[in-house]
């Protein structure tokens, strides 16, 4: 029998309840007890070995392969993270550095990028949808009058449902005061205008319900425009209003990456179930975390404004009695190696890397998978894409074994993922 049908006839005896793989046996684990998730997005490819599995020094002018900074103790014995991570050091005991994820995706930002929201291969014939759009089509809101996904930063197809369709989909800003893209009203409409305009549409909207009935594109974009108009009312747009919160938090947030964050808090007590959170910030460092040539150089900022809002969004979920409820996602396309380019900053590498969660109720460790001396190869516990992305599933409460649908089609959540059980209590 293989595997996977062993699997599943083993889930369909235990009435669904998820499985995982230990060892050699097949396990039994509670399910997990986040309501909220977030990700923050590292566009560009987050250096393993210079943030959350540092290793012994290296020089790059040197050419000498290893760690760009000076390794520091965490809460979590013999668990170390980067010096610029000091803040979120003391956070560990509620963190797991997840540091042999791995998959076959080398030298393409795009295609690596899909791997990482998708958690599949790309295919011909299906578009699969993002964890986002999993997670809400899986949970859907928390409230009404929410959306069930947010995006805050730039679309694009690879944080897309797929197949899943627009009710699936996300709602995105990539400008905080503005807020989101087609809900905020225009300057100089006043409330009876706007009115107008919404019946207005109402009878084009009508109109072409009959007209083009049974057209795809069409009822995913009348689906579309019906969401929005859900969501462009005032008590939903007053989530946006980070001046409503104290300024001494405001501040301790620090800069874009820490609002975008504090605003994440917001939109979870609003309802919402998803937020991915992009920190694409290029001008810090001149690359972003692609850090390539003299992006190294100033990777720290990037790293020290990572862990200024990590650290103040899990105290401040914390506060709010969310931290065990919040399941935090560090996610990347790749990771770096250890050895240094002719410029002096780092390539692409894909074997070998890191990704993070924090919250969300798990039974954290600091650190699960051991890589080696250059942090390239997994030593111990190897974590593929699917297995990570069945992880945050789990914890999410949505079953990764099961099903999802491209019209009749079935295809399963996961690439054959099962979750890391050491994480689950």
């Amino acid at each position: 029998m293989k595997r996977r049908t062993f699997l599943q006839s083993l889930a369909t005896s235990a009435a669904a309840t998820p499985l995982i793989a230990n060892a050699n046996e097949a396990v039994l684990v509670p399910k997990g007890k986040a309501e909220h998730c977030v990700m923050l997005w590292l566009g560009g490819g987050m250096a393993q070995i210079d943030t959350f599995d540092p290793k012994a020094m290296g020089d790059a002018k040197a050419k000498k392969a290893g760690s760009y900074y000076r390794a520091i103790d965490t809460a979590v014995p013999g668990v170390q993270v980067c010096e610029h991570l000091h803040r979120t050091a003391k956070w560990m005991e509620n963190i797991t550095a997840m540091r042999t994820i791995h998959h076959d995706v080398i030298d393409e930002h795009a295609a690596a990028t899909n791997r990482m929201h998708t958690g599949r291969v790309p295919s011909g014939t299906v578009q699969y949808p993002s964890l986002g759009s999993i997670i809400a089509h899986g949970r859907g809101a928390a409230a009404e009058k929410v959306p069930a996904y947010m995006l805050i930063g730039y679309p694009n197809i690879t944080r897309g449902p797929g197949f899943l369709g627009q009710k699936a989909g996300f709602v995105y800003l990539t400008d905080l005061k503005s807020g989101p893209a087609g809900l905020s009203q225009a300057p100089g409409i006043d409330t009876q205008r706007q009115n107008r305009r919404r019946e207005l549409l109402d009878v084009v909207r009508q109109s072409g319900a009959g007209r083009f009935a049974g057209d795809h594109s069409f009822e995913e974009y009348n689906t579309a425009m019906g969401e929005s108009l859900r969501l462009s009312g005032p008590d939903f747009m007053r989530v946006f209003d980070l001046t409503e919160e104290p300024a001494e938090l405001r501040n301790r947030y620090g800069s874009e990456l820490g609002q975008r964050c504090l605003l994440t808090r917001r939109l979870f007590q609003s309802g919402v179930r998803f937020v991915e959170v992009s920190h694409n910030m290029n001008f810090r460092n001149g690359t972003g975390w692609d850090t390539h040539n003299d992006g190294q150089l100033n990777q720290h900022l990037l790293i020290d404004e990572l862990d200024q809002a990590l650290s103040t969004l899990m105290a401040d979920l914390q506060d709010h009695k969310m931290l065990d409820k919040t399941l935090i996602v560090i996610n990347s396309e790749f990771g770096r190696p250890a050895q240094f380019d002719s410029g002096g900053g780092r390539g692409h590498y894909s074997k070998c890397f890191t990704s993070v969660l924090a919250g969300g109720g798990l039974n954290h460790c600091g650190g699960y998978g051991v890589s080696d001396d250059l942090a390239m190869n997994a030593v111990e516990n190897p974590v593929s894409v699917p297995d990570f992305f069945a992880t945050i599933l789990a914890a999410m409460q949505i079953d990764p074994t099961a099903y999802l649908y491209d019209g009749d089609r079935p295809v399963p959540t996961t690439d054959g993922g099962l979750p890391v059980g050491k994480l689950f209590a």
